[in-house]
């Protein structure tokens, strides 16, 4: 009898791996508004109990942010961190001011392709494929470009006046890993002799670039 039961269990495992099996990609409730302070963790945030119409709400976008920085730019998100709301919903808003010729220096988002619409100014924009290929165009204010998944990107405003944008992500988290601030600011450190081989200079020069991200 117990061949039997294991006879059987064998065969249901080997039914299952040669089919598809796949949740249900779609949300199972009306709303899931994010518990922000839960400590569980799932992919993305458990949900409360108690939801208000403040939990859909984000007033942030709605002025220029300070661009007075080291790169001339400023980005506001509306993400599920500061819009509740968003949980599992898989969209996400932010706003990117720049000073005049300020740059939103190279960066990825790993969970997210994102879509600009240019407010005010004109931009040099552009992304780099897997084959080291720069795409790159200059665009104003009321076109769109359009950065895939993953790929490092930037934007720099190519004039005199500040420059804005609304930004459009299919992750309600998108992440972010600025390229220079990941290699050279990362805590513990990367280690020196991994970016002196890296970017093929000398372990002077990285404890040089290194200073400047840590007085920033």
């Amino acid at each position: 009898m117990a061949k039997a039961v294991c006879g059987v269990v064998v065969v249901a495992v080997l039914m299952l791996s040669s089919c598809r099996v796949s949740a249900d990609p779609d949300m199972l409730q009306d709303v899931c508004v994010a518990d922000l302070t839960s400590a569980v963790k799932v992919n993305g945030f458990p949900c409360k109990s108690t939801v208000m119409a403040e939990d859909f709400f984000f007033a942030g976008l709605a002025n220029p942010g300070a661009t007075n920085n080291t790169v001339g730019s400023l980005v506001t998100s509306a993400n599920v961190q500061k819009i509740p709301g968003l949980n599992t919903l898989g969209v996400s808003l932010a706003r990117i001011d720049y000073a005049p010729w300020g740059l939103n220096p190279p960066h990825t988002h790993p969970r997210a392709t994102e879509v600009v619409f240019v407010l005010e100014g004109q931009l040099d924009v552009g992304f780099i494929t897997t084959a080291n290929v720069l795409i790159s165009k200059s665009i104003n204010k009321g076109e769109i470009f359009v950065f895939p998944k993953g790929l490092v990107h930037f934007q720099q405003n190519n004039g005199t006046f500040p420059a804005s944008v609304i930004s459009a992500f299919n992750s309600q988290l998108p992440g972010t890993q600025s390229i220079a601030a990941t290699l050279f600011a990362a805590m513990p450190p990367v280690p020196d002799n991994v970016l002196t081989k890296a970017f093929q200079i000398d372990a002077v020069e990285v404890q040089m670039i290194k200073s400047k991200f840590a007085s920033n």
